[in-house]
Order: C-alpha cells, then sequence, then structure tokens
C-alpha cells in the first residue's frame, strides 16, 4: 500500500487501485488496517505471516497502551502543576490583598492623626489671633494714653511756665 496524506484523512491505493478513506486517528488507523490484512488472504502468504501480523498487533496495542499511560501521566502532572500553580497564585493575591488591607488601615491611622493635629493647629491659631487682637487693642489703647499723657504732660509743662513766668 501506498500512502497519501489528504486533509484530514490517510487515503491508501491497494494493488487493485481501490481508494479506502480511513480518519486520521492512530488508534483506529492500526486497527483498521491490522483487520484488513489479517482479514484478507489476498496479502497474506502464509499462517506465519497471520501470526506475525498478530503478534505486532498485540504489541502495537502494548506500545500503544504504554503511550497512553505516558499520555495520562503527563495529563495528571500537568493538571497537578496548573492546580499547584492556581494554589500559588490564590495566595499571593491573597497576600496582596492583606497588604493592600494594612495600608488601608495605616492610612486611616495616619489620616485621623493629620485631621487631629489640623484641629490642633486650629485652634492654637484661633486663639492667637485672638489674643494677637487683644494685644493690639491694648497697644493702641496704651498708645492713645501716651499721647494723653504727653498732652497732658505738656500742657502742665506750659501751665507751669506760665505759673513761673507769673
Amino acid at each position: 500500500m501506498i500512502p497519501a496524506e489528504v486533509t484530514g484523512y490517510f487515503q491508501y491505493l491497494s494493488p487493485e487501485y481501490n481508494i479506502i478513506n480511513m480518519p486520521s486517528s492512530p488508534t483506529s488507523s492500526l486497527n483498521y488496517f491490522n483487520d484488513l490484512i489479517i482479514n484478507n488472504n489476498n496479502y497474506s502468504s502464509s499462517s506465519n505471516s497471520q501470526e506475525l501480523m498478530i503478534s505486532n498487533n498485540s504489541a502495537s496495542d502494548e506500545d500503544h497502551h504504554q503511550s497512553i499511560i505516558i499520555l495520562d501521566e503527563r495529563k495528571q502532572r500537568r493538571m497537578l502543576s496548573n492546580r499547584e500553580s492556581a494554589r500559588r497564585s490564590r495566595m499571593r493575591k491573597q497576600r496582596h490583598l492583606d497588604e493592600l488591607w494594612s495600608q488601608v488601615i495605616r492610612l486611616r491611622n495616619e489620616n485621623n492623626c493629620l485631621i487631629d493635629k489640623l484641629n490642633r493647629v486650629s485652634e492654637t491659631q484661633a486663639s492667637i489671633l485672638k489674643e494677637n487682637s487683644k494685644l493690639k487693642e491694648e497697644a493702641s489703647d496704651l498708645r492713645k494714653l501716651v499721647c494723653e499723657l504727653k498732652s497732658n504732660k505738656n500742657n502742665e509743662n506750659s501751665i507751669q511756665r506760665e505759673f513761673e513766668d507769673n
């Protein structure tokens, strides 16, 4: 037989040029050909070749079974690896979330401290402004008093001069 690959199917030409279409699945292809060879007396010359084909079939079945086991083991390892990776990813995500919550708590505390400090500074500023206003008023009153005293003193001096002059 001569293999020729055609879109998803393998076509084989028998010596009589009959085209046999067969799916590209390795297991069905192998079984199909083994059945075809074993059941078709035109292709086997003796019973020894049939026994050889049967032993080849069992050997290839064992190889096929072994390859399925290997694929299953790989699939299981991959699934286990994916689960472990997902678990690590969830742990990283949880750790990050915990860090973010810690940061939120720390920033809220810091914000509250800053608000308290701002309130104290605002109260202090208000009391200082009140005291400053009071001091300005006292300074103004003292200036007036000084002016009055100077004025009175000048008046007294002028009165005293007048008295002395007289």
